[in-house]
């Protein structure tokens, strides 16, 4: 199984259209509020911090050129053609590695760790943009990726969001200029139900090590000057043996 041609689809849309420029999409916020505010959660729970790190979804690569200046290796993966090219673009020093990884697709993720061996694994925003029938396969490729001794890292949008996007997307003025294009590309934030994803996970036989919750840090702001943040939930995960 693989995503659906119309998910993709939507992401390369997307992507293609999307600004070059820093912080130009919705939830492309400095690293600085993001991913370093997840290292204090993740890098110490960590089994070996020395494995190659996956930024799963990585987008146009903003997060992933931040980890590589911590981890010895780290590739970013996206199932966008249209987002490496960002990423490549953005990272012309080749701090990271990018390559197109179908995580959802049987037999990309094991071919990948067949490769690297046991990774790390970074998911920000990923599973609550998935088609509903995608959800799990993705999750059991991050399994795959995990091996025995990898930790996954996995930020998902709360289900309490939804009800915020919908009145961000349903205001007087519209939704605001850098969530137009995530509705208008058709893909649908927050469409995962909290206690979904510990499922999703003990059904890849991974177990949740430790949870908790932080604000998703958006490039967007109200028309009072706010800048936007999103209820969100962190979980690692692992194998235990």
């Amino acid at each position: 199984m693989s995503v659906t041609s119309r998910y993709r689809d939507s992401w390369e849309g997307f992507w293609r259209a999307a600004p070059t420029t820093p912080g130009g999409v919705f939830w492309d916020a400095d690293p600085a509020v993001t991913s370093a505010h997840h290292l204090a959660f993740f890098e110490p729970r960590l089994l070996d911090a020395a494995l190659p790190l996956v930024d799963l979804g990585c987008g146009n690569g903003t997060q992933t050129r931040f980890l590589a200046d911590r981890f010895p290796r780290v590739i970013g993966v996206d199932l966008a053609d249209a987002a490496l090219d960002h990423a490549r673009r953005a990272d012309p020093a080749g701090r990271a590695a990018y390559r197109r990884l179908d995580a959802a697709a049987q037999g990309e993720a094991e071919a990948l760790h067949a490769e690297l061996g046991d990774a790390n694994v970074y998911m920000r925003g990923v599973l609550h943009q998935c088609e509903p029938d995608d959800r799990q396969p993705l999750v059991d490729g991050v399994a795959a990726l995990l091996g025995d001794a990898g930790r996954a890292f996995l930020v998902e949008l709360s289900e309490t969001a939804r009800p915020l996007l919908e009145d961000l997307a349903g205001g007087p003025a519209g939704p605001p200029p850098k969530l137009a294009p995530v509705l208008s590309h058709g893909i649908a934030p927050g469409e995962v139900a909290d206690e979904a994803v510990p499922v999703y996970l003990a059904a890849a036989g991974l177990t949740v090590l430790a949870s908790g919750e932080l604000p998703l840090t958006t490039t967007e702001f109200t028309p009072d000057g706010t800048r936007i943040e999103l209820p969100s939930r962190w979980l690692l995960a692992g194998r235990v043996t």
